[in-house]
């Protein structure tokens, strides 16, 4: 038996590019009871919860932070936004290995719309507003900073890392003398250029990392790749690469601080694309990774063949001086999956407040709605600490650093580890809907788990989060005097807290029971916060959820006496 796809003169067959059946036989009807498009909202206006946190944590800097947030959150809450990040990741990077006489290119090639979200980023100074208001003497940057990273991760978080290592590279180019003078200027204050040139040529930059290697991932000091002095060496000095780097995110940036061994033990170096004398610097891409999330933003695997390089730092310092870059990307990590979780918790109730299912809106269903509330409950505890957090890390008092110090890693362990299973429920939310791609669930669900691996998995945040307690009594006092602030406002906090206090006391710290730490201080933090900034509703939810008997184990799973219709209104709120 044969049909039309088996005959050749059928081309692409009845269905195929130049066939198409007789209109006649369509069958037509109308199509019912589906949500409104996605887009036409305002990210920042619409989220009580997160308006709310951002502008009491800006402080002084509320009035000039306010409208930065509103603009950028009409951007990402645009059809045309939207699209762009869909099509960034519909269309991945592509690797040019080699030019077409077979010289060495080493260049990643991106979709044109990963390029305007990249403009349309550092227009909104996402990588250097922070540092720019330093400069100016004044406070609120890296709130503002933070907040704009999340309202933007809503649209396409892959662009966000490169966005992010710039924020977090600027104190390490500051410190070091060699790099100030030339690349500071371009990165404070400098727009998107993707052209590779010499920095004195851009009209801005971007800085990378790349740090692991493939025989020791996060213990760096297992690392092989070898610095040469290329003169007579010390800080500042130039040196040559030879080694390799099992991940590089961005590789089309500028230029990259990474860690390999010179003579005097592990340290840090400034790696330029472009030499200083206009040279292609020794960089070899070797392949492009193939990740579970995002697909804009390309990640590689390279190798240095004799790379040019700019010690910063002290030989043999190496950790000690990048981690101050890894600091401000973990603050990042903690934005990013907040910003993840509101795309997915904004999409799961716009689906549920428009789809209808056995006579009721979705929404107005009993069960649903504890989903939804249960969901947003989780989210508000996300954003209230983050927000916290984002304060400390620009604070200028003792206090502020040294709480500074561990809530930065308490915050990363529980946002982070959270992400996954919170993006999970608000997919499900949608049903089958939320199973394909043009939903915006899958993107998100990919994602959820990346910024729990970046920048240290959950065990090595955990140890942080140990070793913190064990060698700065200071930090932990920073955060008794914040949950302080909020005794006798629940007794369920209150039992809480003094349990985690008897454990911290009674000498039960130990490496098997450090997540367990984590995660019970974090959440803490989270209720001492709400308790004094949530609507009671809220407030109340939580306590009695995660912190009386120990969270449930599925979302919606709520006992009598929450108050779900309250919390569920709240995102329906709009300034």
């Amino acid at each position: 038996m044969t049909g039309p796809l088996d005959d050749p003169a059928a081309g692409f067959g009845v269905y195929g590019l130049d066939a198409a059946p007789p209109r006649a036989e369509l069958a037509t009807h109308a199509v019912a009871n589906q949500p409104p498009l996605f887009a036409g909202r305002n990210a920042f206006t619409t989220d009580p919860a997160f308006r709310e946190a951002a502008l009491r944590e800006a402080g002084g800097a509320r009035e000039w932070a306010e409208p930065a947030l509103t603009a950028l959150g009409a951007e990402v809450g645009s059809a045309a936004v939207l699209e762009a990040g869909a099509l960034a990741n519909r269309h991945p990077p592509e690797l040019a290995t080699f030019d077409r006489t077979g010289m060495r290119l080493d260049e990643v090639r991106v979709h044109p719309s990963y390029h305007a979200l990249m403009a349309l980023a550092t227009a909104h100074r996402i990588h250097d507003i922070a540092w720019a208001r330093d400069a100016e003497g004044k406070s609120g940057g890296h709130v503002l900073h933070a907040g704009l990273l999340a309202l933007f991760t809503q649209a396409e978080p892959g662009v966000m890392c490169p966005i992010s290592m710039t924020y977090a590279s600027a104190p390490l180019i500051r410190r070091t003398p060699a790099l100030a003078e030339a690349w500071l200027p371009k990165l404070v204050g400098g727009r998107y250029d993707p052209r590779l040139l010499p920095v004195s040529e851009k009209a801005g930059i971007t800085i990378g990392m790349a740090m692991t290697e493939k025989q020791g991932g996060s213990d760096v000091r297992a690392n092989e790749t070898r610095a040469a002095p290329d003169g007579a060496g010390g800080e500042g000095a130039p040196y040559r690469l030879t080694g390799h780097k099992w991940f590089c995110s961005a590789p089309m940036s500028d230029a990259f601080f990474t860690l390999a061994h010179a003579p005097g033990g592990l340290s840090c170096f400034f790696v330029p694309r472009v030499t200083p004398d206009g040279a292609r610097n020794a960089i070899h891409l070797m392949r492009l990774k193939d990740k579970l999330g995002n697909r804009s933003n390309a990640s590689a695997e390279i190798e240095y063949h004799g790379a040019w390089a700019l010690l910063v730092g002290e030989e043999g310092r190496g950790v000690a001086t990048i981690i101050e870059m890894v600091h401000g990307t973990r603050l990042d990590t903690i934005f990013g999956s907040l910003g993840i979780m509101r795309a997915a918790l904004a999409r799961a109730h716009h689906h549920v407040s428009h789809r209808r299912a056995f006579q009721k809106t979705l929404v107005d269903q009993p069960l649903m709605r504890a989903v939804i509330a249960d969901l947003q409950i989780a989210y508000e505890a996300a954003v209230v600490l983050a927000f916290r957090i984002a304060r400390a890390v620009e604070g200028a008092d003792p206090g502020e650093r040294a709480f500074a110090r561990l809530a930065v890693a308490l915050g990363k362990y529980l946002l982070n580890k959270s992400c996954a299973p919170f993006v999970a429920e608000c997919l499900e939310c949608l049903g089958g809907s939320g199973y394909v791609e043009e939903s915006g669930m899958p993107l998100l669900y990919r994602e959820a788990p990346l910024n729990a691996i970046w920048e240290g998995s959950g065990n090595v945040i955990a140890l942080d989060v140990l070793r913190t307690l064990a060698r700065s009594p200071e930090a932990l006092d920073a955060v008794r005097a914040e949950l302080a602030l909020a005794r006798g406002a629940d007794p369920r906090l209150d039992a809480a807290v003094a349990a985690l206090e008897r454990d911290l006391g009674g000498g039960r710290l130990c490496e098997a029971s450090a997540r367990h730490v984590a995660e019970r201080l974090a959440l803490a933090l989270q209720g001492a916060l709400l308790v004094r900034h949530a609507p009671a509703a809220v407030a109340d939810a939580f306590c009695a959820t995660r912190l009386a008997g120990g969270p449930t184990l599925t979302y919606g799973a709520l006992p009598g006496g929450i108050d779900a219709g309250a919390i569920v209104a709240r995102m329906t709120e709009v300034r």
